[in-house]
């Protein structure tokens, strides 16, 4: 990266976070919400669309295969759906920026098409594994060229057709089950996959919602090829991910009382509350309502003393963005936590594990990471600077912290916030966290 480009924060210790606030819409919703609208029948009218660089990454694919897409503007997208054969082969390989998401659900919904398409990415996003979407793809048909790694780019071929498989999953992934589904739609007979544990389900949850016929029994999902979409209006919930930090950010922070609205609470995504919960914090769960398909609730939390505990597995799956800051909650706890079979953390935007061990030993804190997990003892953070490796929920975890730290953080390589979390400087200061970026 260009270091005129890069942005650190500062943050000083202290503060309380109170009052109301609603971050921005959920990522892995605002992303699906582009690639469904695209594909429907009609005009999609979506609101709460999260304007950060990979959600604007699977707008801008769109936009290069020839769907009219007007806006963001504050949130708001309008979307004129081509029907599910209307893609059009874009001129310039599709870069995905840095997301992983995009990357991965592109390439099942593109193996299909009948025309060439490039993915390509960023040098982080280009050392992610990919054969995970590849391998069961080419069981379907597919014809995708690699890296001899496994990674981007992607060189995705036209075949003749696909064909529906049934796929048991290695891994518990969001990603690889809705890339399959993406190919599904493509492919003659039926495509289903079982999970190995339960994952987000927005693409079953959003696709049901644009009309399709999608059956879910327990781990398994089933559809087949052939259907359509036809348009709605959504309204995004905001993002249980963005909301961690804060969720944290209350809970440690003394004589704090905050308010986040319109959250979010699909329960493949309520590990962070379930998890803080069993810790000792303070969280209320009020005001429940249905968003499109998706639940979402306003989230009331307290600053409380929290305790060590070992995080129960059926939870890790529930919280896998969200252990970031999860970690900053455990250095804040009295006594050890624990987390195993996590071993997932270490091929995100950075090896979050190793990272997110070593800012905390920076800080002060007895951090062992371990192959699936890490042991903390909690203690006092003192100041000190990190290193975020470019991860904005690294980089956003190390600024909560900072409301519980003897000293000043500053956190650098801070750019890559804007991928899924713009304006976190702005929202945060005006809850009461002591912020600024550079």
């Amino acid at each position: 990266m260009n270091p005129s480009n890069t942005i650190s924060f500062n943050v000083k210790p202290g503060g309380k976070l109170q009052g109301s606030l609603r971050v921005p819409g959920d990522k892995s919703i605002s992303h699906r919400s582009i690639m469904f609208g695209s594909l429907a029948e009609g005009v999609t009218q979506i609101s709460g669309f999260l304007e950060g660089d990979d959600a604007l990454a699977t707008l801008n694919a769109f936009r290069q295969m020839g769907v009219r897409i007007e806006g963001p503007d504050s949130g708001r997208v309008t979307i004129y759906g081509v029907g599910m054969q209307g893609l059009k082969r874009a001129k310039e390989p599709l870069d995905v920026g840095n997301s992983g998401t995009s990357m991965r659900l592109l390439c099942g919904l593109l193996a299909g098409q009948g025309f060439k398409v490039t993915l390509v990415g960023d040098s982080s996003l280009s050392g992610r594994p990919m054969r995970r979407v590849t391998s069961p793809l080419a069981e379907m048909g597919a014809k995708i060229e690699a890296t001899e790694a496994g990674t981007a780019p992607l060189v995705i071929h036209p075949v003749d057709h696909l064909q529906g498989i049934d796929y048991l999953m290695p891994v518990a992934s969001a990603q690889v089950k809705s890339c399959l589904l993406l190919a599904g739609l493509y492919a003659k007979g039926q495509t289903s996959t079982t999970e190995p544990a339960p994952t987000r389900d927005h693409t079953e949850r959003m696709m049901a919602g644009f009309g399709y016929d999608i059956r879910r029994e327990g781990p398994r999902a089933t559809l087949s090829g052939g259907g359509r979409f036809t348009a709605c209006t959504l309204d995004i919930p905001a993002d249980i991910s963005s909301a961690a930090f804060f969720l944290v950010g209350a809970t440690i922070a003394e004589g704090s009382d905050l308010t986040l609205e319109h959250v979010g609470i699909n329960p493949t995504r309520i590990g962070i509350i379930n998890i803080l919960r069993e810790m000792g914090a303070d969280i209320e769960v009020l005001n429940e309502r249905d968003a499109g398909g998706e639940p979402v609730a306003d989230l009331h939390v307290r600053s409380s003393r929290l305790k060590g505990i070992k995080i129960p597995e059926d939870q890790v799956p529930l919280a896998i963005d969200e252990f970031p800051a999860l970690f900053i909650a455990a250095a804040c706890a009295e006594g050890e936590t624990v987390l195993s079979g996590a071993e997932e953390l270490r091929v995100k935007e950075s090896d979050r594990i190793q990272v997110m061990a070593d800012g905390l030993v920076a800080l002060g804190i007895d951090a062992q990471p371990t192959p699936d997990g890490m042991i903390i003892q909690g203690g006092q953070i003192q100041g000190g600077t990190v290193d975020s490796h470019g991860d904005h929920r690294i980089a956003m975890s190390f600024a909560i912290a900072a409301l519980r730290a003897s000293g000043e953080i500053t956190i650098t390589d801070c750019s890559n916030v804007n991928t899924s979390f713009p304006g976190f400087v702005s929202l945060a200061a005006g809850a009461g966290l002591n912020i600024s970026s550079s």
